[in-house]
């Protein structure tokens, strides 16, 4: 916990001033995140003995991310052309001799859609009006009910919820995440207007429920990456964040947080 709590300071030292700054900072620091997942996905794979292309999986996040960032007009051609480019690569190595292709083209396409598509949410939260606001509301939300979930179901978590996708995750625990969002959304809410400079009109209720949604559907991207590990047979997606594994492991509920997030606010508020 202690070794988790000072990674977690030394990721909000950077990640602040990237939020407020917006721009080239903050693509720099959330596409490493996404890169590095993307990178770590394919070799989780690869433990198990399927072939993505690391390069084509990489390369499609890269350019997807940049695009839905900076270029977004090219953002949907980009997409396609990475799908096109990966299909054409496992087809040379179908003839080649590798019977499990087609699976492999799967896989590859999945970490594209996944990490680097559903990932560039990420983006498109921070580019909305008063983005930095949005996307310390959705990814606050998002930490705090992880937070929860982590320290109710280590101390009373009885009741597995997953025993086979994640045997250290409990009922209690998502109980937790789903309050602990619940709060957070309102407060994170009232926090905004009362001491910030945000404008818009949504109240305290509506930070709420985007609060509870965010305690409650972000945890299947932490089980969904758990499939991914426990298929491959690997704890962690890697150890280079200190407490936490690795990008994959960090952004995992990121991802569906992201997407919720922004929707929410474009459908009910903005």
């Amino acid at each position: 916990m202690r070794k988790r709590l000072i990674t977690s300071l030394g990721l909000a030292l950077i990640g602040v001033p990237a939020i407020l700054l917006g721009g080239i900072f903050y693509y720099l620091l959330l596409g490493t995140f996404l890169i590095g997942a993307a990178w770590e996905y394919v070799h989780l794979f690869q433990a198990v003995k399927f072939e993505p292309q690391m390069h084509v999986t990489v390369g499609g996040v890269a350019l997807v991310t940049i695009t839905r960032m900076f270029f977004p007009a090219f953002a949907q051609p980009a997409f396609a052309a990475s799908i096109l480019v990966a299909l054409a690569y496992h087809l040379i190595i179908y003839e080649r001799g590798r019977d499990q292709a087609a699976l492999d083209f799967a896989i590859t396409v999945t970490g594209i859609t996944y990490i680097g598509w559903i990932g560039s949410y990420l983006f498109e939260l921070r580019n909305l009006p008063e983005g930095g606001w949005w996307f310390m509301l959705v990814m606050f939300c998002v930490w705090a009910a992880d937070s929860g979930a982590y320290s109710i179901g280590r101390a009373y978590g009885k009741h597995k919820m997953a025993p086979r996708l994640s045997p250290k995750k409990s009922w209690e625990g998502y109980a937790a995440s789903v309050f602990t969002g619940l709060i957070t959304g309102g407060f994170y809410v009232w926090v905004f207007k009362t001491f910030g400079n945000l404008t818009s009109d949504i109240t305290i209720w509506q930070g709420a429920i985007l609060g509870l949604l965010l305690g409650t559907l972000p945890t299947l991207g932490d089980l969904g990456e758990s499939m991914i590990k426990r298929q491959s047979g690997i704890k962690d997606s890697s150890d280079i964040i200190p407490g936490h594994g690795g990008f994959f492991d960090r952004i995992d509920s990121w991802l569906w947080g992201a997407l919720i997030g922004y929707y929410f606010l474009v459908f009910f508020i903005l």
